[in-house]
């Protein structure tokens, strides 16, 4: 009688996604790295069948890419590919402020807000980039968290913001990151102010702006476009 096969825990695998993806939203993982399997489960102390079930999550929020023969790789996006994206985040979240600034009325989802938002407040400038970047995660992940809206909030977790930023790092300049966090502010006081169409202009206007700083850096910090198939002659 053959022995069952055994499926890895589901909390397992959970926490081994989250892991990862914390990995490449922190930088550990970098933009078209390869996710060595070996290296993995003995640093992690997972089984091979866990770690590869963890894989295949992460491929469906399209943070890595599984290849034959070459294994994961943390996905690399192209310039049109951050575009596209940045152009579905914007109209949705600012739909997010709309609705988070509708929903101040209520103090625990102000309070939780508030809570959430306060690394905006600091005066300072922010120290690197990788500040920043973390700083920007919270701020929108507070915003979308707001709107009290469960598909909003799943679909949110598609925009590979993680990938994007990564690939942006280098490419952050100090005006920029300054900039961003004073539209942040403007964002969250028409939430806290409870103006839902003032909420969604500033949204639209921070990510517009963002877009556009996205446009103009380096062709180097994107994976380069698919190239068209060239038809061969019969």
């Amino acid at each position: 009688m053959n022995a069952p096969v055994r499926t890895p825990s589901g909390s397992v695998v959970d926490d081994l996604a989250r892991q990862l993806a914390r990995g490449i939203r922190d930088n550990r993982f970098a933009p078209g790295q390869r996710l060595v399997e070996a290296d993995l489960t003995r640093e992690l102390g997972v089984s091979r069948g866990s770690l590869r079930e963890a894989f295949r999550r992460l491929a469906s929020d399209g943070l890595i890419e599984i290849a034959p023969h070459k294994g994961a790789m943390v996905r690399r996006l192209s310039r049109t590919e951050a575009m596209e994206l940045f152009a579905v985040r914007t109209e949705l979240e600012a739909l997010a402020a709309r609705l988070a600034a509708a929903r101040m009325v209520d103090p625990d989802v102000r309070c939780a807000f508030q809570q959430a938002i306060a690394p905006i407040r600091m005066s300072e400038a922010r120290r690197s980039a990788d500040d920043y970047i973390e700083e920007n995660r919270v701020f929108h992940d507070a915003v979308i968290a707001a709107s009290g809206n469960s598909q909003l909030i799943a679909i949110s977790r598609r925009f590979q913001m993680p990938l994007i930023l990564s690939q942006l790092r280098a490419a952050l300049p100090p005006e920029a990151m300054a900039d961003s966090v004073s539209e942040h502010r403007a964002v969250a006081k028409a939430i806290l102010n409870g103006k839902p169409d003032k909420a969604a202009n500033r949204m639209r206007r921070h990510l517009t702006r963002a877009a556009e700083l996205l446009d103009s850096v380096p062709a180097s910090c994107f994976a380069a476009p698919a190239s068209t198939a060239q038809t061969v002659p019969a």
